[in-house]
């Protein structure tokens, strides 16, 4: 239905943006590796995916089409939801995950939560093919502008991705005590992400 969004980026967490369009807000749910790219930009264009359940439609932002396509191929595998497929592209970058689908690396695909080692292998199984035939660009990610808020967004994120609050926290404040708070968001999620797992 949505192809795209574009307009002012009103809001920004690593789970969610706000995107401002001619006046209407709307909230997309987004991957870490998005924010990586949109946090410190105004305008954005996301590209979306709606999905439509019987209780929300829920919009998904997309910074580039390889991870757009890749969410796409991650939720046509039997067991794996929309909210998973975001889950895994916030642990594993486009470039990272294409890389172990064609490899066959099961143990970087069950090492995201919610994924157990018969969902990796079905997914390698089906997806294989398809990854090896269209190869995307590298992963990049922005530089980061602020660190005041980096602990409370990582939280939103691990909390957004389903980890129990009082856990994420623990895994937080540990990284950023030995990181002496000279630590990203996305490293802040990324290792909490391991760590719990």
């Amino acid at each position: 239905m949505y192809a795209y969004l574009q307009g002012k980026l009103v809001h920004c967490h690593p789970a969610t943006a706000v995107v401002d369009v001619h006046g209407v807000g709307y909230e997309i749910s987004i991957s870490l590796h998005t924010y990586s790219a949109i946090q410190a930009l105004q305008e954005v264009k996301l590209l979306t995916h709606l999905q439509v359940r019987e209780d929300a439609h829920v919009l998904f932002g997309f910074a580039e089409a390889e991870e757009k396509e890749l969410f796409h191929h991650l939720i046509s595998v039997n067991g794996i939801g929309a909210n998973t497929a975001r889950t895994i592209l916030s642990y594993i970058s486009p470039m990272e995950l294409k890389n172990a689908i064609a490899s066959g690396n099961v143990g970087v695909v069950k090492s995201v939560k919610g994924v157990g080692e018969k969902t990796a292998q079905r997914l390698i199984l089906e997806l294989r093919d398809k990854i090896i035939k269209t190869s995307g660009a590298d992963f990049a990610s922005l530089p980061f502008v602020e660190k005041n808020n980096y602990r409370e967004d990582a939280l939103n994120a691990l909390v957004t991705l389903g980890f129990p609050k009082i856990k994420a926290e623990k895994a937080i404040d540990q990284l950023w005590k030995n990181a002496q708070g000279n630590i990203s968001v996305e490293e802040l999620v990324k290792l909490s992400l391991k760590n719990m797992g």
